[in-house]
């Protein structure tokens, strides 16, 4: 099932998922993030701060017309056991190297249970720190 899942997750970020992540959460997601302290339970919170994230690690590059160059977000590596997949990735935000993974549980109904991120180095984290609570901010007031 876990393969099945991961491609549901690489669709979901091709825009390809029918019903994005209200396909792919459970209700009661519970969410890690690098920037706040304590986890961000429900599936809103979730999908806002992974919205948040989404728009952070693009730099921007959604709004860039067709043939520019695309999001320097890539999966590097994938790593599968049981119903948890580990999936490292590297991006550049504001010229800064931003290494992390996305450690992702999913439940037997195949959705998302727990969602935890994790970044490097420290330069990154700081600058990603405000990058999100600016991107949350907005968010929260639209």
């Amino acid at each position: 099932m876990i393969e099945q899942n991961l491609e549901k997750w690489h669709q979901h970020l091709k825009g390809e998922l029918p019903g994005g992540l209200d396909e792919l959460l459970d209700d009661d997601c519970v969410f890690y993030s690098p920037i706040v302290f304590s986890p961000q339970k429900g599936k809103e919170l979730t999908k806002l701060y992974l919205g948040a994230a989404g728009n952070t690690f693009s730099d921007g590059e959604k709004d860039k017309a067709p043939g520019q160059a695309e999001s320097k977000f890539k999966y590097r590596k994938e790593v599968r056991s049981g119903n948890t997949m580990v999936l490292e990735f590297e991006t550049e935000v504001q010229g800064k190297y931003v290494n992390g993974v996305d450690i992702i549980t999913f439940n037997d109904d195949g959705k998302i249970a727990e969602f935890k991120v994790m970044i490097r180095p420290l330069q990154a984290i700081n600058m990603m720190h405000e990058q999100m609570r600016k991107m949350l901010e907005t968010m929260q007031s639209a």
